[in-house]
């Protein structure tokens, strides 16, 4: 016997808003770890990180009933922790280094573009980077998502995202660069 196909987000976001938890609960299990990974990688603590998670799920509650779905589920529980990771990271006067601890992190598709040990030389790298930049780095590069959804996200228009990305790509190469790893990264430029 199969099991059964899993519920869309939309139908469990429309169940949540009429005060079904066991639907949130769901959505709660299955975005929380993206979530997690994104306000890590703009903040750069993980107990900030932890914070920002559990304050984005306190506002999408209370913001389920107002979701008009113009936008994807996942697109929109980005947005809120990106949201909240900046305001976070915007709050805090000097910025926090990644805690050595976090170098362990499960890369995205960055990973096959450097080798593990460089893994933490390039989140340091990027943490160095202006929040305006980091974060479409983050959302593009680490979490895989299209222009179009990390547009969305950021609410800006396509080109005005590729801008950015251009911007901090050509920022993180000369830092890495200063660290003597941009000749290793040439090969996966885009």
């Amino acid at each position: 016997m199969s099991e059964p196909a899993p519920v869309p987000d939309e139908e469990l976001v429309a169940r949540a808003a009429s005060g079904d938890h066991g639907a949130f609960d769901t959505l709660v299990r299955r975005h929380t770890a993206k979530m997690y990974r994104v306000a890590l990688r703009i903040t750069g603590s993980a107990s900030e990180a932890e914070d920002v998670v559990q304050e984005a799920w306190l506002s999408a509650w209370r913001a389920l009933p107002g979701f008009r779905h113009e936008a994807a589920v996942s697109t929109w529980l980005y947005r809120v922790a990106t949201n909240g990771a900046l305001s976070m990271v915007r709050r805090r006067k000097p910025t926090v280094p990644l805690d050595e601890g976090d170098a362990g992190i499960v890369p995205g598709p960055e990973g096959h573009v450097v080798s593990a040990e460089q893994v933490g030389t390039v989140l340091r790298a990027i943490a160095e980077l202006d929040v305006g930049q980091r974060i479409p780095l983050i959302l593009r590069e680490f979490e895989g998502l299209t222009y179009e959804e990390v547009a969305e996200v950021l609410e800006v228009s396509v080109p005005a995202l590729r801008a950015r990305l251009h911007r901090a790509r050509v920022a993180l190469l000369a830092k890495l660069r200063r660290e003597d790893l941009g000749g290793d990264l040439r090969s996966g430029e885009r």
